[in-house]
């Protein structure tokens, strides 16, 4: 006789998905806004697209938080990297001028637990509110088979709007002598986990309770320090025209990133005297081993966004700034060159 095989039997339990299900929608439910036109449970969330922007143009992204979600898991916090997903998203398209309007996300797991679901979830939904966005939809996923035990991952994609005149960045507009603003991180963000975790747990065979060398702050914090949003303090510039281009520093460091949005005759040169690199990343590097040139590729060693403005006004651009509370300061400048980035 042939053994009876159910869904429950085979790794996945759909009651899990439900309890989970149950649990996030009142979180989803708060992120609502004036835009939005479903409720959770649909097959596709529904947004206004009737916007105030005079020649609104659409842009969009998405990506995860990496091997965070093991720091996570070892440290039984998972808020955390909710609102990682969700900031490192909304920075993406905010270097391009966007305002967020709505966020999706994608959860999946060897086995879904609905209390972790639930938090993650809860960092996504403060992400979204804090920011005027909507969480409009995701979709759960249990694969046994595909993730290892214990194993939790999650990916996001986020809408947002920019008027047409607002766009960025303005590649005819740069030139020599444009100023470059460095925003501090708050920590690695979400690039660097797999080094980080190599250095802390395998080298230096730390617990997420201790205290990472140098500083006052436990590894666990220091390494599931939010990655933080710079929607507040830098949309105004984008909507006063005093910014040309905007870099997110994510993986790849200033050295990949600021390239990206570099006409191919301007070098961006950084002023390395300009801050001092925080202490986590002096200790990845000592304790690793590794080199300035990788860790300016691999890590953001400080520096978690870049703004580029005109010489004349960059004094105003940082004024502004520091009355926001934003502790803002000059990077470098823009010199001759071929579109690369250049240390002094």
């Amino acid at each position: 006789m042939s053994e009876k095989v159910s869904y429950a039997s085979s790794g996945v339990d759909i009651n899990r998905q439900d309890e989970a299900l149950k649990r996030i929608k009142p979180l989803v439910r708060a992120t609502k806004t004036p835009g939005v036109r479903s409720d959770i449970g649909l097959f596709g969330g529904l947004f206004d697209a009737r916007f105030p922007e005079a020649k609104p143009i659409l842009v969009s992204s998405m990506d995860g938080v990496g091997t965070k979600m093991k720091v996570a898991r070892r440290a039984g916090t998972w808020d955390t990297v909710g609102q990682d997903l969700v900031n490192h998203c909304i920075n993406d398209i905010l270097v391009q001028g966007a305002r967020p309007l709505f966020f999706l996300d994608y959860i999946a797991a060897q086995q879904l637990e609905p209390e972790v679901i639930e938090q993650i979830v809860k960092g996504m939904a403060t992400a979204c509110k804090d920011s005027g966005s909507a969480l409009i939809g995701g979709e759960l996923a249990e694969m046994p088979g595909v993730y290892a035990e214990g194993e939790v991952d999650v990916a996001g994609t986020i809408v947002g709007v920019v008027d047409e005149a607002d766009l960025l960045p303005r590649l005819d507009a740069m030139g020599e002598g444009d100023v470059l603003i460095g925003l501090p991180s708050s920590g690695l963000h979400t690039n660097g986990y797999s080094l980080a975790r190599k250095v802390c747990f395998e080298l230096e065979k730390l617990q997420v309770t201790d205290l990472l060398p140098g500083t006052d702050r436990t590894v666990a914090d220091a390494l599931l320090a939010i990655h933080r949003s710079y929607l507040a303090p830098v949309m105004p510039l984008v909507k006063a025209h005093k910014l040309v281009a905007m870099a997110h520093i994510t993986g790849g460091g200033l050295t990949d990133n600021l390239p990206r949005v570099l006409p191919k005759t301007l070098d961006a040169e950084i002023d390395t005297a300009s801050w001092e690199i925080p202490a986590l990343f002096r200790f990845l590097m000592a304790k690793g081993g590794l080199g300035i040139d990788d860790a300016r590729q691999a890590l953001n060693l400080g520096v978690g966004m870049v703004l580029v403005a005109k010489a004349d006004q960059a004094e105003e651009v940082l004024a502004d700034l520091h009355a926001a509370e934003e502790p803002a300061w000059v990077l470098g400048r823009l010199v001759k060159g071929s579109g690369v980035v250049a240390y002094r």
